[in-house]
């Protein structure tokens, strides 16, 4: 994309290393930086460096965090018998923000993908393997994503978990809150009426 400006082009190509970002957006958001929010942009471009910087992963669980321990880990008071094993830091965050739940985590950074090389090794499972041998986690809470891999991997946890003589839980799938069932896909819609429950 011509700009007339070599440095504008690379930033506009930079920014569509967000994901959703394409051309349009990227153009948008660097000609908005640059007529009217300079002093917004040197902020972002230092936040951006020093998270980059200083934000790696913690030792225990793998989520995100500035300290060798993240907050969770480190807190006392979060009940070390429960373990919840998320995809990601944001769904870790989801959770945090959205249930209460007073656990622990594991955050696996993705999920089985022979495809795009992310196996076993890849995901951690030596480590939650030797986090679940330690003897203290009672309930392991599987809150992989409902896809084809998610599911994949759900399976390997729980035959981890098996081995390691703990119990294995998964997070419910259905209907939405409010869903209205003519609208609901058929895959949903099948898994929600298999899983039902009695009231």
């Amino acid at each position: 994309m011509s700009t007339g400006s070599p440095l504008l082009g690379d930033l506009i190509e930079a920014l569509r290393c967000l994901p959703g970002v394409g051309a349009k957006s990227a153009q948008r958001m660097a000609f908005h930086v640059l007529e009217r929010d300079r002093a917004g942009a040197r902020r972002l471009a230092e936040r951006l460096a020093l998270a980059v910087e200083r934000v790696g992963n913690c030792r225990r669980c793998r989520g995100f965090s500035e300290q060798d321990t993240c907050v969770f880990c480190a807190n006392p008071s979060r009940d070390k018998h429960l373990l919840c094993v998320v995809e990601t830091p944001v769904d870790q965050l989801a959770i945090e923000q959205a249930t209460g739940f007073c656990g622990q985590y594991f955050v696996l950074l993705g999920r089985l993908s022979p495809m795009d090389g992310l196996g076993p090794k890849e995901l951690g499972l030596d480590l939650l393997a030797a986090r679940l041998a330690e003897g203290e986690v009672e309930e392991m809470i599987v809150a992989t994503n409902p896809t084809v891999e998610g599911e994949a991997t759900a399976h390997m946890l729980s035959q981890l978990a098996r081995a390691a003589g703990v119990k294995a839980t998964r997070l419910a799938h259905g209907v939405p809150l409010g869903g209205e069932l003519e609208f609901i896909d058929r895959g949903t819609l099948a898994h929600a009426f298999g899983g039902r429950h009695t009231l």
